[in-house]
């Protein structure tokens, strides 16, 4: 099952305080004492945020980070692309499990590599649609307004 590390739930957490905090630089304590989140990890990852140039860094008195962008613009898949790359579902897709010769040996025959990548594809189309500001105001509506799965027909 596709599962998102710490570090890039946690980077989401802290992005989701900044984009609250309205473009004011917050220091790493400050989100710290926020969310039980160790604060050395997070710095970490406020750091690589900073490298992919999702969040502005400040230092000294008042510094801390802000969003690079407005929350409109920067979504899920930005965050997982840039503290874990892009995600893979099947051993198949990842460079690690690949053989030798650089490919899987069941590949050509494989009845579950098309419909995994699908899956795969549809979830990073997802991340890359969903957006900071998305996950502040969530809209999501599950079920049909109307008429609920429970109720008789």
């Amino acid at each position: 099952m596709l599962q998102l590390t710490k570090r890039t739930e946690y980077g989401l957490i802290a992005l989701v305080h900044l984009v609250d905090r309205g473009g004011e630089f917050v220091s790493v304590r400050e989100i710290g004492e926020s969310y039980p989140i160790p604060r050395r990890l997070l710095a970490e990852v406020l750091k690589d945020l900073s490298r992919s140039a999702l969040v502005d860094s400040q230092r000294g008195a008042g510094g801390g980070y802000a969003l690079a962008r407005p929350a409109e613009s920067i979504t899920v898949g930005d965050v997982v692309g840039a503290l874990e790359g892009v995600p893979t579902l099947a051993s198949c897709e990842s460079l690690e499990s690949a053989h030798a010769g650089g490919e899987c040996n069941v590949e050509p025959v494989c009845p579950i590599r098309s419909p995994l990548h699908r899956i795969r594809e549809g979830i990073w189309r997802q991340m890359q649609r969903t957006t900071l500001r998305a996950l502040v105001q969530p809209t999501f509506q599950i079920l049909s307004p109307t008429r609920h799965p429970l109720s008789a027909p």
